[in-house]
C-alpha cells in the first residue's frame, strides 16, 4: 500500500516522454469536459467581471487625486486589481483535493498510473486552459473600456512577472497539498478546512487588497508570509511597486520550506489518507 500512497513518488514519470503525455491529456480531457458544460459558466464570468468592475469604482473613489500612497499611484492600483484578476487562479492555486476528499475518490487517485502530484496538477492545468481562453483574455481586451492600462511596468518587469507567477504557482500547490493532508488528518468536516484556507488568502495574500495599502504597517508583516508569495509578490513585480528579486528570494524560501512540510504531511499520515474511497 506504501509504493501506492506515496505522495513524492512521482519523479520517474515526469522524467519520461511517455508518462508526460499522460499528463497532458489529463490536461486535454479536463479542458474539453470543462467546454462540454452547459452554459451556467458564462453567469459565474459576467458576475466576475461585474465584481472586477465594482472593485475598479470603489479604487478611483478611494484614491482619486490623493497620489502616491504607499507607493503605488491610483494607475498601479487599476493594473494591480485587474491583473489580479486576470490571473486569479494562477495567484490561488486549488487543485480541488478537498472534492475528491468529500467524495471519497482520493484512493483511486492512487491506483492511476500517475504521480498524485501530477495528476492533480494536470486536471487544474485543463482548468486553467480553458478559464483563460473564455474570461481572462477577454477581460485583458475588456481593459481599456474599464479605464485600466493592463500593461507591465516595463518589459523587464513583464518577463520577470511571468518569472514569480511560475513561483507562485509552486508556492500555491505546496500550500494547497499541505491544506488537502491536514483536511484528510484533522478528522473534521474538510471544508472546514477549505474555508479557512481561502480567509486567510483574502486577508493575507494582497491578491484583492495590496499589502501596501492595509493600515499599521500590517501589509509589511503580511509580506513575509508564504501567501503573500502567491499573490502579492506577482502582482507587486508586475506594476513595478517592490523590488522583483527580493520578492521572488522570499518565494523560492518558501517553496524550499513548504514543499518538504507538505511531503511530510502525506507520508506521515498514509492509512488515513488511504481511508478516503478505501
Amino acid at each position: 500500500m506504501s509504493a501506492l500512497v506515496r505522495f513524492s513518488g512521482t519523479g520517474g514519470a515526469l522524467g519520461s516522454l511517455r508518462s508526460l503525455r499522460r499528463y497532458l491529456k489529463v490536461a486535454q480531457m479536463q479542458a474539453t469536459d470543462r467546454f462540454g458544460e452547459n452554459g451556467l459558466f458564462l453567469v459565474d464570468y459576467l458576475m466576475r467581471i461585474l465584481r472586477v468592475t465594482i472593485l475598479l469604482a470603489l479604487w478611483r473613489v478611494v484614491l482619486d487625486g490623493r497620489g502616491e500612497v504607499s507607493g503605488m499611484t491610483l494607475g498601479a492600483v487599476l493594473t494591480y486589481t485587474l491583473i489580479g484578476q486576470v490571473f486569479s487562479h494562477q495567484l490561488d492555486v486549488t487543485t480541488r483535493i478537498e472534492d475528491t476528499l468529500w467524495e471519497g475518490t482520493l484512493a483511486g487517485r492512487f491506483l492511476q498510473p500517475l504521480g498524485i502530484v501530477g495528476n492533480f496538477t494536470a486536471q487544474m492545468f485543463g482548468d486553467w486552459a480553458f478559464t483563460f481562453a473564455t474570461f481572462s483574455l477577454p477581460l485583458l481586451f475588456l481593459a481599456p473600456l474599464m479605464g485600466v492600462d493592463p500593461l507591465p511596468a516595463s518589459a523587464i518587469h513583464g518577463a520577470l512577472f511571468l518569472v514569480s507567477l511560475g513561483l507562485a504557482v509552486g508556492v500555491g500547490l505546496a500550500i494547497d497539498f499541505f491544506f488537502g493532508g491536514l483536511a484528510s488528518v484533522s478528522g473534521g468536516n474538510v471544508w472546514q478546512i477549505k474555508l479557512l484556507r481561502g480567509a486567510l488568502m483574502t486577508i493575507l495574500s494582497g491578491a484583492l487588497i495590496p499589502l501596501q495599502l492595509l493600515p499599521w504597517g500590517l501589509g509589511a508583516v503580511f509580506a513575509w508570509l508564504p501567501f503573500a508569495s502567491m499573490a502579492s509578490a506577482p502582482l507587486r513585480i508586475y506594476t513595478g511597486t517592490g523590488d522583483p528579486f527580493f520578492l521572488m528570494a522570499l518565494q523560492v524560501m518558501w517553496c524550499i520550506l513548504l514543499w518538504p512540510l507538505a511531503n511530510w504531511m502525506w507520508s506521515a499520515h498514509r492509512e488515513k489518507l488511504a481511508f478516503y474511497g478505501g
